[in-house]
C-alpha cells in the first residue's frame, strides 16, 4: 500500500516510541543494530514510524512499541525519515490492537495529565536533527526524547562515550550508550522554553 492510500484510511495520529532492527545492520561485535522509533500514524493493519534509518521496500523487520508490545512486519513504503510498514499479527490481536488505539485516542485528548518532574522529558513534534562533531563533520540523528540537561538520540553514527559534539545547536558530551542509541549531557543546562528551537537548529559554522 502506498502511503497517499493509508492517509486517507482510517487510523490514529498517536506518538509512541520503539525500536527497530533491520536485516544486515551489525555492530562492531557482529550483534544486529537496534534503532530507536516513533509512530506517527497507525492503524490495526499498518502503521507510519518515524525513524534514523529508513530501509528498503520489501523488507522484514521486528519492531517493539511501548503501548503495543512486539511486531513482525514489512516496509510497503518508505518516506524521506520514515516507512509504512504492514502489521502481521492474528485476528484476535488486530481486535485487541483496535481497542488499544481507541484508548490512546481518547487518552490524548485528556488535558488532564501533566508532567511535573522538574527536569521532565519531553518528546518534539520535530523528531530529526543533526549531529556535529568537533571535527566540522555532521550526522543526521532521530531524537528519542529531551530535557533541559540532556537529550537521547538515535543515529546510524556510533560515538564513544566521551565523545564531545553538539545535537542541533546544544553543545554537549556522549556520556551513556544504550541499545538503541546514546545520551548526551550538555555543556550548560537550557531554558525549557527554548528547548526544542535550539535542539533541531544548525549550529553556526565558524568563518575561516
Amino acid at each position: 500500500m502506498s502511503v497517499a492510500d493509508f492517509l486517507r484510511q482510517r487510523a490514529v495520529e498517536v506518538a509512541v516510541s520503539g525500536s527497530y532492527s533491520l536485516p544486515r545492520w551489525y555492530d562492531c561485535e557482529g550483534k544486529l543494530r537496534s534503532f530507536a522509533c516513533r509512530t506517527k500514524r497507525v492503524s490495526p493493519f499498518r502503521m507510519i514510524v518515524d525513524v534514523p534509518v529508513v530501509g528498503k521496500v520489501g523488507e522484514r523487520l521486528t519492531s517493539y512499541f511501548e503501548d503495543f508490545g512486539e511486531f513482525q512486519g514489512t516496509i510497503s513504503a518508505t518516506l524521506k525519515a520514515g516507512f509504512l510498514m504492514e502489521l502481521e499479527m492474528t485476528r484476535a490481536r488486530r481486535a485487541w490492537m483496535s481497542e488499544k488505539l481507541t484508548w490512546l485516542e481518547k487518552k490524548q485528548k485528556d488535558a488532564s495529565v501533566r508532567e511535573l518532574r522538574r527536569d521532565a522529558r519531553l518528546v518534539p513534534q520535530v523528531s530529526h536533527t543533526v549531529l556535529t562533531l568537533a571535527d566540522g563533520s555532521s550526522h543526521p540523528c532521530f531524537i528519542i526524547d529531551v530535557s533541559t540537561a540532556g537529550v537521547a538520540v538515535s543515529s546510524e553514527y556510533d560515538p564513544a562515550i566521551g565523545t564531545p559534539l553538539a545535537v542541533g545547536a546544544c553543545v554537549g558530551r556522549v556520556i551513556r550508550k544504550f541499545d538503541h542509541g546514546f545520551a548526551v549531557k550538555f555543556a550548560e543546562k537550557q531554558d525549557r522554553d527554548d528547548l526544542t528551537r535550539l535542539i533541531v537548529r544548525a549550529p553556526l559554522l565558524k568563518s575561516a
